[in-house]
């Protein structure tokens, strides 16, 4: 009989939290919705899954959000900022222009080998052919950073005689980005077509020197 008064406070702490703790509540709807568009697509995805994951309504998450849709983009948003951000911290412009390229390309195959759900969420959005990221001006901008960066550090190589004139930063970007992201968005198929684990450490190691050394071949004077 005693323990029945205590039952509305416990029921009313996760509210508490949540409205004293927006961004973590944004925080932890937007990684739970990772799971779910990642497991189902955008038209599978279901936001009373993702309100039952965290025990939080979706009415909750129709507030912070609005739509499904537009939870679909923000996730978009983190996933693309994430790498964007990293990028951003090293700081390629200080670094002398070989080891800021290598640093790059090392980076660039250690994350989407480790962020599987990137390239599965960067794969579905390809199959609704960038209509979302059509919305969003931010994914747009935060990518044209790296591009920046990029193309200052292959003209500084260019200038000292290290990198040949006239590279294209976006076909560089292309370049590292397309190996990094084939080998994790077909691994499976990959794998079995060709008998080979490619999660295997010893080939990893193979494919991330290989494409650290193509790299540095196509970009040398």
């Amino acid at each position: 009989m005693t323990s029945s008064p205590e039952l509305p406070a416990v029921s009313d702490a996760p509210r508490k939290s949540r409205k004293n703790n927006p961004e973590k509540t944004r925080e932890n709807i937007l990684q739970e919705a990772i799971v779910e568009f990642v497991q189902q697509g955008l038209a599978g995805a279901r936001v009373d899954a993702i309100a039952e994951r965290i025990h939080t309504s979706k009415r909750m998450i129709y507030y912070y959000f609005g739509s499904k849709e537009q939870l679909y983009v923000e996730v978009l948003e983190k996933l693309y900022g994430d790498i964007r951000n990293t990028e951003t911290r090293m700081n390629l412009t200080a670094l002398e222009p070989r080891e800021a390229i290598r640093r790059l390309v090392e980076f660039t195959f250690d994350h989407h080998d480790q962020n599987v759900d990137f390239v599965r969420i960067v794969s579905i959005e390809n199959i609704h052919n960038a209509e979302y990221v059509k919305r969003s001006d931010s994914i747009k901008a935060m990518n044209s950073n790296i591009l920046e960066a990029l193309g200052a550090t292959l003209r500084r190589g260019a200038e000292m005689g290290l990198f040949r004139e006239g590279l294209e930063p976006l076909d560089v970007h292309l370049l590292i980005n397309s190996f990094s992201f084939y080998r994790v968005s077909n691994r499976h198929t990959f794998s079995e077509i060709f008998q080979i684990e490619l999660s295997d450490e010893a080939v990893k190691r193979r494919h991330r020197e290989m494409l650290c050394d193509s790299v540095m071949r196509y970009l040398q004077a």
